[in-house]
């Protein structure tokens, strides 16, 4: 295409209204929050302060888990109903009813915490006032999310509900004996198995504690130095621009847990280097976007769902991040190989980079801020868990940004970050919450058993089919709901089709985990693409189509750990090492393999045969059996030949 060949020789600038469109998409995945100044700025300061200061304390301290669960639920109702807006025409005014909803949701958790041990035990028989606050606990909490996630997520937690009524009534297998309000508000409100269930228990420990650390970063200035390092680090090439947003995109998306914050943030400074190194605007988008969805697969952080893994695997934290530890290298390396055949196919241009400081100059200055990244995972090497890791890691960041005047976080910087961690969890946790009753209803009914049986029976007991299944049920459900509800919707009630049919759970786990995150590079909801479009000026589906050739590795690599035994060496898991290292080898080999079918380029631009002999030996390859391997590296051998048999006659 020709815009592809063209470079960008004006100077690019990104506008503030491009800034603004690309900031919505932002607030459509973590809420359009409300903006305060005065008094009222001061009083949600006091309390979101208070919030995260409570929950580091529950970290090192020892608080019962219920309580602990209730303390959460009850801050983020009651600062999600002033932070978040009923209807837009609220946004700058909070209403006498935000008021009213966020004093009932303290009233719900008192009542619960005043007389705790008697109301645990009333669970199976409720009473009038323990149905009146949980059915007012139940709706809070369906508003909350609404004006956090939108409708859709509130839309599919009634369904549920109303699911768990009507189950009588409902043909087989659908059916189920059905529970009146007094299971349901029992099993919901008073008891470890619905709204403050596991979900919520990960939102309260981990998922708080990894954004109150993400926010020291940000505020120590760790972001600015992630971004400086990359570009600094990458040049010298054509493919510098590319590399410089690959990189800085893993360096700064982990702490950040967001793919479309990633995605804004790098985008807003990247883009014009982009732009003159002559990628397009679609082109330049799709790098932006895919950098961004690959923080959230990537260690030491991934997303929110990661946590969930850990606690419904009853595993460690550091087991999933060693699981996610080769894909993620899988990945990143199509990105790179993407990177440096996109470099020839579209004539990008070497480009000088604006340094203030050099490489050297720069790490002997800030290199202190690779402590606080690396910190965690080392903490937990040691044997901490991961919630004493990320407390510590967080002390650790606090204690290196006094290295310089410029990076300390004095007790205003300590303060907005200590804010920023408490009201950054507020979307995650009413989705947590919500997803709950969701939780609920699927154990109370046994949904998970039954949907496995139907996806089963309509794949005939094939794994690959339902493997298939799976992922389209994974990616329709992420077209709706957020990643971290779309993991826990598909968790329960898609996964137990793939472990009934011997797939590890860890493995089936991890395989809806990436096609909840892929999600967001999914159309017609893909909000990473759109933002990077927004900023571009590009069109949002062709900038989708290019993160999805960015990505295609995403897509495969799940199939790989769950199709064979074999493929689980990619989770770092099985017996045999030799075999593992080869599976791993192979892997990379077809991941190469795709990457230059998916970019049109090898030694030079590809012909339609040879894309299609490129996808046939990736996928080969990729399939973890020797037979395959043989076949595909036959296969891509065969273009590579041609190729260079072509290149050498073309010189003569």
């Amino acid at each position: 295409m020709e815009e592809e060949k063209q470079g960008n020789d004006q100077e690019t600038i990104i506008t503030e209204q491009a800034l603004r469109e690309a900031e919505k998409y932002v607030e459509e995945e973590e809420g359009p929050a409300r903006r305060f100044a005065g008094k009222m700025e001061i009083f949600i300061t006091v309390v979101a302060v208070a919030m995260s200061l409570i929950h580091l304390y529950a970290a090192v301290g020892i608080v019962m888990t219920q309580v602990l669960r209730g303390i959460h639920v009850m801050f983020v109702l009651f600062l999600s109903f002033l932070i978040f807006p009923s209807f837009k025409r609220f946004k700058y005014k909070i209403t006498w009813f935000d008021i009213l909803l966020s004093l009932l949701g303290i009233a719900v958790i008192v009542y619960m915490l005043v007389d705790f041990d008697d109301f645990i035990y009333r669970s199976a028989v409720p009473n009038f006032w323990d149905k009146f606050f949980g059915i007012i606990l139940i709706l809070l909490i369906l508003e909350a999310t609404r004006r956090s996630s939108g409708w859709i997520m509130t839309v599919i937690v009634m369904t549920f509900i109303v699911y768990a009524f009507i189950g009588p009534y409902l043909p087989n297998p659908w059916t189920h004996r059905g529970y009146d309000i007094d299971r349901i508000v029992g099993h919901m409100y008073m008891t470890l198995e619905g709204i403050f269930g596991v979900p919520i228990d990960v939102s309260s420990t981990f998922i708080i504690l990894f954004t109150i650390w993400g926010a020291f970063l940000e505020f120590s200035g760790a972001g600015k130095f992630f971004i400086d390092f990359s570009f600094a680090a990458m040049g010298g090439k054509a493919t510098g621009a590319g590399r410089t947003v690959t990189l800085a995109s893993f360096l700064l998306g982990g702490p950040s847990g967001s793919g479309v914050a990633t995605t804004v943030t790098l985008g807003s400074v990247a883009y014009p280097m982009l732009a003159r190194a002559g990628y397009s605007k679609d082109a330049a988008g799709g790098l932006l976007s895919a950098g961004g969805i690959g923080a959230i697969l990537s260690p030491p952080v991934l997303g929110a769902a990661a946590f969930l893994i850990a606690e419904f695997l009853k595993i460690s934290y550091l087991d999933v991040i060693l699981m996610a530890t080769i894909p993620t290298c899988l990945y990143y390396w199509s990105i790179f190989l993407m990177v440096e055949l996109d470099a020839k196919k579209l004539g990008v241009k070497q480009i000088a980079f604006d340094k203030t400081y050099s490489l050297w100059q720069l790490t002997c200055r800030y290199g202190f801020h690779f402590i606080s990244l690396v910190s965690i995972v080392v903490i937990m090497v040691i044997g901490f868990s991961p919630i004493m890791s990320v407390f510590w890691a967080t002390v650790i960041t606090f204690a290196v940004s006094f290295i310089r005047s410029d990076t300390a976080l004095y007790p205003r910087k300590l303060i907005n970050a200590l804010k920023r961690g408490a009201l950054g969890v507020l979307p995650v946790a009413s989705t947590c919450a919500a997803a709950g009753i969701i939780v609920g209803v699927v154990t109370l009914t046994g949904l998970g058993l039954k949907f496995s049986s139907i996806v089963i029976s309509y794949a005939g007991g094939s794994i690959f089919f339902t493997a298939i299944y799976t992922a389209l049920i994974v990616w329709v459900i992420g077209l709706a709901v957020p990643v971290t509800a779309s993991y826990i919707i598909s968790v329960v009630i898609a996964a137990p089709a793939l472990i009934q049919l011997g797939v590890p759970d860890f493995a089936a786990h991890m395989f809806v985990f990436y096609y909840a995150v892929l999600s967001e590079v999914s159309p017609p909801t893909a909000l990473s693409c759109f933002a990077a479009a927004a900023l571009t000026g590009g069109n949002p589906y062709k900038t989708t189509m290019y993160a999805w050739k960015y990505t295609a590795s995403a897509f495969i690599v799940p199939f790989m750990f769950i199709l064979h035994p074999s493929g689980l060496a990619l989770l770092l898991k099985g017996d045999s090492l030799p075999g593992g290292i080869w599976v791993i080898a192979t892997s990379f080999a077809g991941i190469f393999a795709l990457s230059a079918a998916a970019s049109g380029w090898l030694l030079k631009k590809t012909s339609a045969l040879e894309r299609i002999i490129l996808v046939a030996g990736a996928l080969m390859l990729v399939y973890p059996v020797y037979w395959a391997d043989a076949v595909g590296i036959s296969l891509v051998a065969l273009v590579y030949l041609k190729q260079r048999l072509q290149t050498r006659a073309a010189l003569i």
